[in-house]
């Protein structure tokens, strides 16, 4: 998996098509991804202390990696590939601008 925590991606599929957000966590096993704000489901939750706020609560879900692009800092949607840079360090770039992420 290419994607990594604190990238930014935009969704390509799915309810929340077209939306983009940071990726909060990552799930290497099952390939998939929580991108914060997106694809939010209800759940109900009980109280686990006194203080705790109970009832139906509004959480984010995760995304396969399928239906999700990077977006480089000129907010264009990209594949990520490897290659190594002058000193042999492997680094990832977005192949459609070349640029070095």
């Amino acid at each position: 998996m290419k994607l990594k925590k604190n990238d930014t991606v935009k969704i390509l599929a799915g309810k929340d098509k077209g939306k983009t957000g940071k990726i909060v966590k990552v799930d290497r096993e099952r390939e998939r991804v929580v991108v914060q704000g997106a694809n939010m489901v209800k759940k109900t939750m009980k109280k686990k202390n006194p203080q705790d706020k109970g009832g139906i609560m509004e959480i984010e879900a995760p995304i396969h990696v399928s239906n999700l692009a990077f977006l480089t800092s000129k907010g264009v949607a990209t594949r990520i590939g490897y290659k190594f840079d002058e000193n042999g360090k492997k680094v990832r770039f977005a192949k459609k601008t070349g640029e070095v992420i």
